[in-house]
């Protein structure tokens, strides 16, 4: 098949998931067109079947904010015509499905239908979607994909609620290409980090308020009390300095290492030993599962879509937003002795597996096809 997607070609999960996606279905042998405004940061080798298309926004003084879903709409149009595409999958109810049903409205007009499948990924849907400004917006989007699918039960419940929705949604959980995350470096030197006696914990997010930054120092906080430990947080986000102050605050500033957004998250994972995701809201919780995909445990809220993938238990524990004391608690427990942390991380790549890219990305090819001929849409399980 040929494959435009569309999606933010940024650090967020959306961005990565639709990256990765298009570079497993590529190995398939399937033509993968990405089309954005910048080349997303996991696509770093062009290949005969994986393409890149830049959206060019003309800087015109008339407009305050430049039309992005007039120059992708015409994009979209004119790769569509040019490299016969099949099927558009686009990632974000707005603005990327808007753009494609005009795309769509406007192929029509030259007599070339084209499906769209929408993915939705939280955001698009629980914080920015509900607003009443982009409300009727996003449920035409949606009422108007092909297909639409979203990366969690959890999330397909909260759009129901929040949107008159007439179609289907189909539950295609995010994944992970988990024999590439096993042991992944043969040159793992956690010294690197910290002290050989010290236990490393990450927290990787875009540091904006919904996801608690200030609630993963106040639980390493309580760690390092108990346990010597050092701290990764990794992305850049508009909580960073607060947090960078509330460490000084603490007096734990040189035990908390600020690393930025980083291509090496992998790599800091492998020095991991516990993960922690305290988020507010959090649709699926990509950065959880990337992490158990490492052997890394989990401490999490228990919002949205992570106890579909933080098993209690199991990889990991749950609780309940803002309670950083058990939470704290949690943590403890997994990292009391070696055996026990062992055991946790074991259980994460166990629990992870579930996601592994081999059982996902069939699901999405088998909605391209079935989009292509709409007579043999699935029903959703």
């Amino acid at each position: 098949m040929k494959i435009a997607i569309v999606c933010y070609p940024t650090f967020g999960g959306s961005g990565v998931v639709a990256t990765e996606l298009g570079l497993a279905l590529a190995e398939k042998g399937h033509e993968i067109h990405f089309i954005t405004y910048k080349q997303p940061v996991r696509l770093e080798l062009l290949s005969k079947n994986i393409h890149f298309h830049e959206v060019s926004v003309p800087d015109y003084p008339l407009f305050h904010y430049q039309p992005y879903e007039l120059a992708l709409s015409s994009k979209l149009v004119d790769m569509v015509k040019l490299h016969k595409i099949e099927v558009l999958h686009v990632h974000y109810a707005i603005p990327h499905a808007y753009a494609g049903y005009m795309a769509k409205k406007m192929l029509e007009e030259e007599n070339i239908h084209i499906p769209m499948v929408t993915t939705l990924h939280g955001t698009d849907i629980t914080l920015v979607g509900s607003h009443p400004f982009y409300k009727t917006a996003v449920t035409f989007s949606i009422n108007n994909s092909d297909v639409v699918t979203s990366v969690s039960q959890s999330l397909k419940e909260d759009t129901l609620q929040l949107f008159d929705i007439k179609k289907e949604i189909h539950v295609v959980p995010n994944f992970i290409d988990i024999p590439k995350k096993i042991n992944p470096f043969t040159d793992c030197q956690r010294t690197m980090m910290a002290d050989r006696d010290e236990r490393i914990i990450t927290h990787v997010s875009n540091l904006r308020k919904v996801k608690r930054v200030k609630d993963v120092i106040e639980i390493f906080d309580r760690i390092q009390k108990k346990i010597p430990s050092k701290l990764i947080i990794v992305g850049e986000g508009p909580e960073r300095e607060d947090c960078e102050r509330l460490c000084a605050q603490k007096g734990i500033e040189e035990k908390v290492l600020f690393v930025g957004n980083s291509n090496e998250v992998d790599k800091i994972l492998c020095f991991t030993d516990l993960f922690i995701l305290p988020s507010e809201k959090e649709s699926f919780g990509l950065a959880a599962l990337e992490a158990m995909a490492c052997g890394v445990p989990v401490i999490s809220s228990n919002t949205g879509g992570l106890p579909e993938v933080n098993i209690q238990g199991v990889s990991g524990f749950l609780s309940e937003v803002g309670n950083v004391a058990e939470m704290a608690e949690n943590a403890l427990k997994i990292l009391a002795t070696e055996k026990t942390l062992q055991t946790f991380k074991m259980q994460a790549i166990e629990a992870a597996m579930v996601y592994d890219t081999k059982k996902i990305v069939p699901m999405y090819e088998n909605l391209y096809e079935a989009a292509i001929d709409n007579s043999r849409i699935p029903k959703p399980q």
